[in-house]
């Protein structure tokens, strides 16, 4: 959207006064993270259960592929599989890497993701925390509240832009979603993290 660009550009007048946050969109990329990590396996990949529990999951021509691309072998997860050798640190990290990716594209193919965001076409509730000023001299810092609003109708395309790393596009569905908050939706094109309800 073409009112992005100008967003960054007026933040950038009172950043300089040491005001603290992001952009929107990658306070949005950081909380649709959250809620896939959520939804996942609770147990570490350092305990005996967890490191099952993502063996199991990985348990498929892509999850065996997931795993190829994070250096294992068919031979090493065999073994691991069978309880003949256990992974290393690094292996294990290699693990949950491959799971959490797999994870992921399971959640947006299956659409899983989309569909608990959008409530049936209620939506979900997203709390936006505005930039940190507590670094701010007070006579450069401007009155900011939490915001919290119900969003719909995003959530396919939000979505598909994370889906495919399009911070981009993110951006842009983060200026379609401030632009309802009212007269000063410019004051939260950047801020200190966004919640959502789901």
């Amino acid at each position: 959207m073409a009112g992005s660009e100008d967003l960054w550009s007026r933040w950038g007048e009172w950043q300089r006064h040491d005001a603290r946050g992001m952009k929107g969109g990658q306070a949005l990329i950081l909380e649709l993270n959250r809620i896939v990590h959520a939804s996942g396996i609770v147990s570490p990949v350092t305990t005996h259960r967890g490191l099952a529990a993502r063996l199991r999951y990985l348990d498929s021509p892509a999850g065996r592929q997931a795993l190829a691309e994070q250096g294992a072998t068919a031979r090493t997860v065999r073994s691991w599989t069978l309880g003949k050798a256990t992974p290393s640190q690094a292996s294990r990290e290699r693990i949950d890497t491959a799971y959490w990716e797999r994870r992921r594209v399971n959640l947006i193919r299956s659409g899983w993701l989309v569909r608990h965001l959008d409530n049936d076409g209620r939506g979900s509730r997203m709390e936006i925390y505005p930039v940190d000023q507590s670094h701010v001299d007070s006579k450069y810092a401007r009155p900011l509240s939490d915001r919290s609003i119900t969003v719909r109708y995003i959530w396919p395309d939000l979505v598909d832009a994370w889906a495919a790393k399009n911070e981009a596009m993110v951006d842009e569905i983060w200026d379609d979603v401030i632009t309802d908050l009212d007269s000063d939706y410019a004051a939260y094109a950047y801020v200190s993290a966004v919640g959502i309800g789901a």
